[in-house]
């Protein structure tokens, strides 16, 4: 990747991450998805408003939280004081959330292992990454919909986008637009560098939407249709 050529993942440009150890060996491509990003985002954010400011803080964490291998190359972060929590979730420290890496971090789960079509505790963030990038071949965009508060507490809400085009570990691809939205609190010093993140969506929703398509091994039909939690995100009536 020419990484002067990044714009919305400021992290990546110049010569300042020729030392970063990354998760798949070389920094990552964002030209994909960047196209998907900018035909179908909802908002265009001025330069230096404070929705752009944001959503460039949150690429670039999320691309941090995905690519990079070692926290110590982490710049968006505080690592002393970082944590990460989803939907009022214990919270985990930076090295909680790196170690289960990819997806993983954002699709915990209460519901019982034998309901768990996706298992974020039994996947590794190497097969987070090839199940998603599989489905999602031109990328799963993210953008900034509205910022409620700036800093030190940002709150905002985000929207996920994507086309399953790929199957999704056993189920055939709709080629639909898989979409979903959230909010989220990043809590930031006086640098912007974060020292908490809350996520606040369904994961349901999202793995739903995902297992809409055929499915060869009919015991995940089974599991879904007596599980109270998939069962109402319409999978079960679309398969």
């Amino acid at each position: 990747m020419a990484s002067g050529d990044e714009k919305y993942r400021s992290l990546l440009r110049g010569d300042e991450e020729k030392n970063t150890k990354w998760r798949f060996g070389v920094p990552p491509n964002y030209d994909v998805v960047n196209k998907l990003f900018e035909e179908e985002r909802t908002n265009v954010w001025p330069v230096g408003s404070l929705e752009e400011r944001v959503q460039s803080l949150v690429k670039n964490f999320e691309m941090e939280m995905f690519h990079k291998i070692s926290t110590t190359d982490f710049r968006t972060i505080d690592l002393n004081k970082f944590t990460f929590c989803l939907n009022g979730r214990k919270p985990l420290s930076i090295e909680e959330t790196s170690k289960l890496g990819g997806y993983n971090p954002f699709l915990q789960t209460s519901i019982p292992e034998e309901y768990r079509y996706y298992n974020a505790a039994k996947e590794t963030a190497a097969s987070s990454h090839q199940a998603f990038t599989a489905t999602f071949p031109r990328g799963f965009a993210l953008e900034i919909i509205q910022v409620y508060s700036g800093p030190p507490d940002i709150v905002f809400k985000f929207r996920h986008w994507g086309y399953m085009e790929g199957a999704f570990k056993s189920h055939a691809p709709t080629g639909e637009r898989i979409e979903f939205f959230g909010v989220a609190i990043f809590k930031v010093n006086e640098n912007d560098i974060i020292l908490g993140v809350e996520f606040f969506f369904d994961p349901g929703e999202l793995l739903g939407k995902l297992m809409k398509g055929p499915c060869l091994d009919g015991s995940v039909e089974k599991a879904v249709s007596s599980c109270p939690i998939l069962r109402n995100t319409g999978t079960e009536s679309n398969t």
